[in-house]
């Protein structure tokens, strides 16, 4: 069931859950991401990024495929299709696709450009029935050339970004896309909690959800973040899996080279990553 992401964040928001971003890069992770929201009762956000999208054919091939399959699948959940980290030119050509939900991401920008064209970005979407992201303090690590030195926000500046009428932010709190290295400090709780308190109640999010301790994602959750975005974590299981499969000579019993048997495993290995992020982000059993 296709919609935009307020009503979602704002139930998970108040019971002091998260719902899971999982970032898509075909058919198959498309598939396994509905499949196991709809297993286990969970609403979920199909994140996309801008070389995602470029790769399986564009916004509007990404967007049909996924209602197409969300429909012959019955998938009777809450669903939302966003854009991840995307440019002012990316954020117009998903409304136009018909994505649900976008995030434009102006952090790179001096902050007050930042601010006017997340207010114009704001109107667009919401004209068009779209929730919208934004974000304060770059993101560390890299995604699609997107590079981040994991910048610790501005709590006056999310709290300017959040006035403007956005429907969930993002705000850099020493977090990072991709693996965390061994000399990680850890999440800043301290900027977390006042971040929350100057926006509201506002719904925060929580890029680079992968390797980050138990324990910290849950008291991130206590303090106000009900979004949290997970790519990399699929994408090792994912590798690993097939990874597995070859080397064990698979690949060559039978039709084994048959790519719906080849990526079966990977398939699997991206439900199981899955469904453990909603057990820990608390999100199972809430659609």
């Amino acid at each position: 069931m296709f919609v935009n992401a307020k009503e979602m964040l704002q139930k998970a928001a108040k019971e002091r859950y998260a719902v899971a971003q999982i970032n898509v890069n075909n058919l198959e992770w498309t598939k396994a991401a509905l499949t196991t929201a709809q297993e286990q009762k969970s609403p979920i956000i199909l994140g996309v990024t801008g070389g995602a999208a470029k790769y399986m054919g564009g916004f509007a091939v990404v967007a049909a495929m996924a209602r197409a399959m969300d429909k012959s699948l019955g998938i009777t959940v809450p669903v939302a299709i966003h854009l991840d980290h995307g440019s002012y030119d990316e954020c117009l050509a998903c409304i136009d696709a018909g994505f649900t939900s976008i995030m434009f991401d102006g952090s790179h920008f001096p902050f007050d450009e930042n601010v006017a064209k997340t207010k114009e970005m704001i109107a667009l979407a919401h004209k068009n029935n779209m929730t919208l992201e934004a974000e304060v303090g770059a993101i560390g690590g890299e995604e699609d050339g997107v590079v981040g030195n994991g910048d610790v926000a501005d709590p006056a500046e999310c709290k300017a970004i959040a006035d403007l009428g956005v429907d969930f932010l993002a705000a850099g709190i020493g977090n990072i896309h991709g693996v965390y290295p061994d000399n990680w400090t850890g999440l800043d709780f301290g900027i977390l909690t006042e971040i929350s308190k100057l926006t509201g109640g506002l719904p925060l999010v929580l890029h680079g959800g992968t390797g980050i301790p138990v324990e910290m994602i849950q008291k991130a959750i206590s303090l106000g973040v009900a979004k949290i975005n997970v790519n990399t974590e699929c994408q090792l299981a994912f590798a690993a899996a097939t990874r597995k499969y070859i080397e064990d000579g698979k690949d060559k019993q039978g039709k084994g080279f048959d790519p719906r048997k080849l990526l079966a495993p990977g398939a699997d290995a991206i439900k199981a990553s899955v469904k453990e992020k909603f057990e820990l982000f608390g999100s199972a059993g809430k659609a």
